[in-house]
């Protein structure tokens, strides 16, 4: 088993929620030279494109009712809008270096797999993602529909939304995520992350059940970060009636095949408000308690 140093979460695991960057003289003076060209040039192309989707991504449901608005788009507002806002996302992520996304396997259509569940969830940026899966629908914070473009993404994308402070809005997340997804194919195609956060992608933390309470067959994603982005579709995973009646051991299942077909550990790690913790039985432990931290700073100083 490797070791790591006093970053490390145990002895067993890496830590999944540190971030440690080591680049060699010729990387950083490369990344200057190249930055000072390419970062005002990329970020001025992704504005441009992000400028058009906005009016076009509000334009989908205009004019549509609350009722119209609960129901899937179809029709000409299908049709029409969505190859368009397909095309320029994927031109955001192009102006932005992701010139080349690799995919391996196949991806599952509706009927077998209801809902896509992709891991390692790294940052902002694997939301590119949504273009290889056709913008499937996804899970967001109500809090980002406030944001500037995002908040028209997420219309256009009919998301299901939940506000984390509010245990109503969780429940009523719960309910409209499960009709979607036994819905039969009435409703498109789901995309989540499972981990419900992000991490450094050294180990998988462990997945929360949401994705898997409706017990429909799932299709694992991976996603890995070389020198260029690669999105691996797995075999479809279909639950025995153990995992469907356990949506726990469910996700735990998939963590695991998830975890094992990207070489790194399956984790029992969360992150609980702000604070990432490892799970023991009903009981939450911090990574990094104050007791760890005060023997490590009397063992330095001897």
């Amino acid at each position: 088993m490797e070791k790591y140093d006093c970053h490390s979460a145990t002895q067993d695991y890496p830590h999944p929620f540190t971030h440690e960057v080591k680049l060699t003289r010729a990387q950083r003076i490369r990344g200057i030279i190249l930055g000072s060209i390419l970062f005002p040039l990329r970020i001025t192309l992704a504005a441009l494109f992000f400028l058009i989707i906005w009016p076009l991504a509000r334009l989908r449901l205009a004019g549509l009712s609350e009722e119209e608005r609960a129901r899937p788009v179809t029709g000409w507002r299908r049709w029409l809008f969505h190859p368009i806002i397909l095309l320029l996302s994927r031109a955001v992520f192009f102006s932005l270096g992701f010139l080349w996304v690799k995919v391996k396997g196949r991806r599952a259509d509706l009927k077998e797999a209801p809902v896509l569940v992709v891991a390692p969830h790294s940052g902002f940026l694997d939301m590119l993602v949504l273009c290889p899966t056709q913008l499937a629908t996804v899970v967001s914070r109500s809090e980002n529909t406030s944001l500037p473009v995002i908040g028209a993404l997420l219309e256009f994308n009919q998301s299901v939304l939940v506000s984390r402070k509010d245990p109503e809005s969780r429940k009523k997340a719960v309910t409209q995520l499960t009709e979607r997804l036994t819905s039969n194919g009435y409703w498109p195609q789901m995309l989540m992350f499972p981990e419900g956060t992000t991490t450094n992608g050294r180990a998988l933390i462990k997945f929360k059940p949401g994705a898997f309470l409706a017990g429909v067959p799932v299709q694992p994603v991976l996603l890995r970060y070389p020198n260029k982005l690669v999105s691996e579709f797995l075999p479809v995973y279909n639950p025995s009636q153990e995992e469907k009646n356990d949506p726990n051991l469910y996700a735990d299942n998939v963590q695991k095949l998830m975890a094992k077909a990207l070489g790194v550990p399956a984790t029992d790690y969360v992150m609980e408000g702000r604070v990432p913790v490892s799970k023991l039985g009903g009981l939450s432990l911090p990574l990094e308690s104050p007791a760890r931290e005060t023997l490590s700073l009397l063992h330095r100083n001897g």
